[in-house]
C-alpha cells in the first residue's frame, strides 16, 4: 500500500516559481519511480515528469528547462521545482507511483 500527499500549489504570477512535494508512505521508496502528472480544467491528465529510483529524470518537452524533478529519500519525497510559469501550466499536479495516484495540487499561474 502507497499513500502519496501533495503540497505546495496555490496562485503565482507568469513568471514566478513554486515547489511542489509529494510525500510517500509504504516500503522501498527509494526504488520506486515517481511522476508527476497535471490536469488542466478540460483537458486530459498528461505527464509532466519522472524520476528512477536510480536518480535519472525525464520532462514532458513543454517544461524542459523550467521544471526539475528530484527526490530525497531519506524523507520519502519528491518535488518538482517550477519556474519561469506559464498560464498554460495552471492545472492539478498529482503524484503517481506504481499505480497510486494522489489527490491533487491546484497551481494557478495568473496575473
Amino acid at each position: 500500500q502507497v499513500q502519496l500527499v501533495e503540497s505546495g500549489g496555490g496562485l503565482v504570477q507568469p513568471g514566478g516559481s513554486l515547489r511542489l512535494s509529494c510525500a510517500a508512505s509504504g516500503s522501498i521508496f527509494s526504488i520506486r519511480g515517481m511522476d508527476w502528472y497535471r490536469q488542466a480544467p478540460g483537458k486530459q491528465r498528461e505527464w509532466v515528469a519522472s524520476v528512477t529510483g536510480g536518480g535519472i529524470m525525464y520532462y514532458v518537452d513543454s517544461v524542459k528547462g523550467r521544471f526539475t524533478i528530484s527526490r530525497d529519500n531519506a524523507k520519502n519525497t519528491v518535488y518538482l521545482q517550477m519556474n519561469s510559469l506559464k498560464p498554460e501550466d495552471t492545472a492539478v499536479y498529482y503524484c503517481y507511483s506504481s499505480a497510486y495516484w494522489g489527490k491533487g495540487t491546484l497551481v494557478t499561474v495568473s496575473s
